[in-house]
């Protein structure tokens, strides 16, 4: 009575590894502001999934099925707020010159995760998918949790590292506006995608 460990593994890498709303602006941050200054931002989107993982590891989803309302009401707003980063990404331009805005830190990435449609649909996935009936709350919270942080923190960096090195090819020129715009737009799309492809809790 356990988690299929290995299988949730390898799903997890693929999502986690794969263009969604929370590794487009991990990639538009590391590009506007380089990949140290952006760590303390990396970190708090690693750790804000936690904060989905455990309370749905212990009845979230239950409470999912007694009030609908409120998770259709979450999953739009969520996604309104991810918009809105993509729309800041957007009007971004990467001279790291200039000095206007600050750097996103830890608490600015903490909330990143628990308002990503994706990030509700890869742990319920996780829950209803790859956890064998019988096992215990914890051990199958304490599984899909550290499965999901290792992957995270091998592969989230590597996003914000990719915009950082982007940055210094494309910076200040042309075609750094649309290299925003581009990201922005993968952005929105990623939720769209989530929202009306059929991947989030319903």
């Amino acid at each position: 009575m356990t988690v299929a460990t290995t299988s949730f593994l390898i799903f997890a890498a693929s999502q986690v590894g794969t263009p969604g709303p929370a590794n487009m602006v991990l990639l538009g941050t590391g590009a506007r502001y380089g990949f140290r200054a952006a760590l303390p931002f990396v970190a708090g989107v690693i750790m804000g999934k936690q904060l989905i993982i455990w309370p749905v590891g212990f009845g979230l989803l239950q409470l999912a099925d007694q009030a609908p309302m409120v998770f259709t009401v979450l999953k739009y707003a969520s996604a309104a707020y991810i918009c809105w980063l993509a729309w800041k990404i957007a009007n971004l331009r990467l001279s790291r010159t200039d000095t206007t805005g600050e750097v996103p830190g830890f608490w600015a990435g903490l909330i990143v995760h628990p308002l990503n449609p994706k990030a509700w649909a890869m742990i319920i996935a996780g829950f209803t998918g790859f956890v064998a009936a019988g096992t215990s709350s914890f051990n199958a919270t304490f599984t899909i949790a550290l499965c999901l942080l290792l992957c995270q923190v091998v592969l989230h960096p590597i996003w914000t590292f990719a915009g950082d090195r982007i940055a210094h090819v494309v910076e200040g020129r042309p075609v750094e506006k649309y290299l925003m715009w581009t990201l922005a737009s993968l952005t929105v799309a990623s939720v769209l995608f989530v929202l009306f492809g059929g991947g989030t809790h319903s």
